[in-house]
Formats: structure tokens, C-alpha cells, sequence
């Protein structure tokens, strides 16, 4: 008796390519740090966190009243907006700098889009004004490099690549916004992707009135610290423990700055005076 033959709808043919597609894309993001997302979702996506964060006072004190102070500091994100022309996306996304007033925390963060946060107790901490600008600056490369949606796409994996590509979850997009909210450390920067932010940070700061390599005066600053108490200052902790160690990111940044010619020097382009005139006017 002959065996029976085994037909295949063309639908179940489709479904399956399909799937086997989608996993074999999934593979290639994970290897060359692809992004699912669109540059649109980015907004999208940083818009909502932003309203999230609003909402969060108690987590999220975003500074109120201090007009000067916020200018000062969403002036030297603009001006870095404006100044460099490595910046892909400063006409597309709605660069935002707020200052959140917590003096415990010696950080600075960025959510997809382009809002930017810097915490009082990094400007405090830091001792001149090329040094914040070289941070602000690194927080931007966060934003043009799309490093938290990369994340993100190797985070979720194949059930986001199907909804997005199949359409059956309109609302999926709020939904990683808001769980990505609860945890906003949840999926911290890689050292790959902290390397990338610093160097970006240099190629936006060059040939600016700034020092390029400011942001190695930020590193500085913590080894100096660790050096004078022996141990990691606890406003600190948060910082180290989700980054690399400074002496490896001093060691990258100076081996960026010894390709540019003609070398720059780190004692011009500070504004040191200006920087520290500011700090006094910070609430206490």
C-alpha cells in the first residue's frame, strides 16, 4: 500500500519562510547592532518616557524655577547642536536638556529622541564648563547612535520583530516606553557603546571653542576622588557600577585626541571662571 502524500498549504509555505527570516534577521542584528526601530519610533518612544518622567517627581525631580541655571545648561547642548555637523539628527529630533535636582547623584542620562537629563550633582561635582559640555555631548551621541532602541531590538528579539513587521501590536510601542520607565538602568549602556558615545563626544567638541577631550576631566575627577578616600564615593556608586572604569575611557579618549592634528591643548577652552559662577547660583 502506498504511503499517503504530504501536502502543505501555501499559507503554512509563507508562515514558515517568514519565520525562518525573521530568526535568521534576528541573528544578524544581534551581530552587527542593528536597529528594528525607526528613527520616528525614537520620538515617539522618548516623547512618552518624557511624560513619564514629568509624572515622577518624587524619582525624577526636575528642576522648577532656576531659570538661569536651566539655560545655561540646555545652552551648551545647543550649542553643541548647532556648532558640530557630525550630528545627523539635529533637525529631527526634539533635543530637550532638563536638570534634575538631586545632588546625590553624579549622572547624566539620555532616552530615545533626544531628552536629555543632567542631575545637579554631576555639574557640582565637575569643575568646568568644557567638562559638562563634553558630557552633554556624550549624552548626545546616546541619542544619534540610537543606543538604547539597539538595545532594545536585542532585548525583545523575535516577539518585537513580529509585531512590528506583522503589525499585530499597534500599542507595543507605548508599552516598551513604559516598562522601559520602570527601570530606566534596566538595560545599561554597554562598554562598546559608552567607547562609541565618548569618541562621538570628541568629534562633536572639535573645532568648537571647547577642549575636545573634556569629558576625560570628568573621568579624572573620579580617580582623584577614589584616590582621596580609598574608596568609591557612595554618589558615585550608582555611576561605576553601570559604566566602564575611567582609567579605560581616558585611555581610548587620549588615543583619539593623539590622531587629531594639530593636538589640542587641555589647558584652553574651559571656561573655568564662567563654569564656576554658575555652580554658586545652584540651589543648596
Amino acid at each position: 500500500m502506498a504511503k499517503p502524500k504530504k501536502y502543505y498549504s501555501s499559507a503554512s509555505l509563507i508562515t514558515a519562510v517568514l519565520f525562518t527570516s525573521l530568526l535568521i534577521s534576528v541573528s544578524v542584528f544581534y551581530s552587527c547592532g542593528a536597529n528594528i526601530f525607526s528613527v520616528e519610533d525614537d520620538v515617539i518612544m522618548g516623547k512618552e518616557i518624557e511624560q513619564e518622567i514629568i509624572a515622577d517627581q518624587k524619582q525624577f525631580p526636575v528642576m522648577q524655577g532656576h531659570q538661569d541655571i536651566k539655560d545655561y545648561v540646555s545652552g551648551l547642548g545647543k550649542y553643541v547642536l548647532e556648532n558640530s555637523k557630525a550630528i545627523k539628527y539635529k533637525n529631527t529630533f526634539p533635543y530637550r536638556f532638563e536638570v534634575i535636582q538631586d545632588d546625590s547623584t553624579v549622572n547624566a542620562f539620555c532616552i530615545p529622541g533626544g531628552f536629555i537629563y543632567v542631575y545637579t550633582g554631576l555639574i557640582k561635582f565637575l569643575d568646568n564648563e568644557a567638562a559638562l559640555t563634553g558630557v552633554i555631548g556624550h549624552e548626545i551621541a546616546h541619542a544619534e547612535r540610537r543606543h538604547m532602541t539597539q538595545r532594545l531590538t536585542s532585548y525583545y528579539g523575535v516577539s518585537v520583530i513580529l509585531s512590528l513587521v506583522l503589525g499585530n501590536n499597534p500599542s507595543m510601542l507605548g508599552e516598551i516606553a513604559a516598562n522601559l520607565f520602570v527601570g530606566l538602568g534596566f538595560l545599561a549602556n554597554s562598554r562598546a557603546d559608552e567607547e562609541d558615545a565618548d569618541n562621538y563626544s570628541i568629534k562633536y567638541l572639535t573645532g568648537t571653542k571647547y577642549y575636545p577631550g573634556a569629558i576625560t576631566f570628568f573621568f579624572d575627577k573620579i580617580k582623584e576622588e577614589q584616590r582621596i578616600k580609598g574608596e568609591t564615593p557612595g554618589e558615585l556608586e550608582g555611576f561605576l557600577s553601570t559604566h566602564p572604569l575611567p582609567q579605560d575611557r581616558i585611555k581610548n579618549v587620549n588615543l583619539k585626541l593623539s590622531k587629531i592634528k594639530p593636538k589640542p591643548d587641555p589647558t584652553k577652552g574651559l571656561f573655568t571662571e564662567k563654569y564656576q559662577e554658575m555652580k554658586s547660583k545652584l540651589p543648596r
